[in-house]
């Protein structure tokens, strides 16, 4: 089985020239934007005009080993059945949507029950839904949408006031039993220690993986969500006392229980 994704690199469905090298920048897995990215008078011909290009782009990912997914217009918007359309046609069912709920997801399972869904955390009516969401059908793997879930509660940053909703969606997909959840973007670009301080800030609350903008951030994620050197070393050595003496055990000082030597070979297995 493949390790979650670490990373999921946005492509505006605008430039399709990109997504090949967005595919090839060392992200596990690349999200083409139908949302955001397009604005509303370009979203029917960007749809048409990536379509020719599809199947190589889809080709090139599998070889690549990379996820090629897709976000989708939300649920109440005009264009949401159109792209719900084009990735039927396409075979393109790896799907991010945006605003995510419970009914939303329930009416994507009904028109493509072959989604594999990646609900996009960024409203309070979602959050409120968290438990439904995160058993619906389909669902893979929750995502936090930060920036418009900063708007949607009128918080002004989102540190400490989006630290509550980071802990919810890190626990219900635990209880869920889905891999741990996606952090949302960050927009400073070019800031290699702003990128540094999110990543670290999301595994500290359990996060897996974090969504980017640019492919400079890709290789500053995954060193971020590495299990440093320190970490490593203390795990070799819980696992090797528990392996050598078949019993609890005390290291460092401390006593070695059950979770102390799961949690050892948890890194030792981030860590490869």
């Amino acid at each position: 089985m493949m390790a979650p994704a670490r990373s999921y690199l946005f492509v505006p469905a605008t430039r399709p020239e990109r997504i090949g090298r967005a595919i090839g920048s060392g992200a596990d897995a690349v999200i083409v934007d139908f949302e955001d990215a397009v604005a509303p008078d370009a979203k029917v011909s960007a749809r048409e005009a990536l379509a020719a290009s599809w199947p190589r782009c889809q080709a090139q990912a599998a070889v690549a080993g990379v996820a090629l997914l897709v976000r989708v217009n939300a649920a109440d918007s005009e264009y949401h059945a159109g792209d719900l359309d084009w990735c039927r046609a396409q075979q393109a069912f790896g799907l991010v949507l945006p605003k995510a709920d419970a009914g939303a997801l329930d009416a994507l399972a009904r028109a493509l029950p072959q989604a594999n869904c990646y609900p996009l955390m960024e409203t309070a009516a979602g959050f409120a839904d968290l438990r439904a969401v995160s058993r619906a059908a389909g669902v893979v793997r929750l995502m936090l949408g930060s920036i418009d879930l900063m708007f949607d509660l009128d918080v002004a940053d989102e540190d400490e006031p989006l630290d509550y909703f980071r802990a919810k969606l890190v626990m219900h997909a635990r209880a869920a039993g889905l891999p741990a959840p996606v952090d949302g973007v960050c927009t400073a670009i070019g800031d290699a220690a702003e990128i540094r301080r999110q990543t670290a800030r999301a595994r500290r609350f359990g996060f897996g993986a974090k969504l980017l903008i640019h492919p400079q951030q890709v290789a500053l994620v995954h060193a971020g969500l590495a299990p440093s050197a320190a970490e490593v070393a203390w795990a070799r050595r819980i696992v090797a006392a528990a392996d050598a003496r078949g019993a609890a055990v005390a290291v460092d000082g401390k006593m070695v229980d059950r979770p102390v030597l799961e949690r050892a070979s948890r890194i030792l297995q981030q860590a490869g």
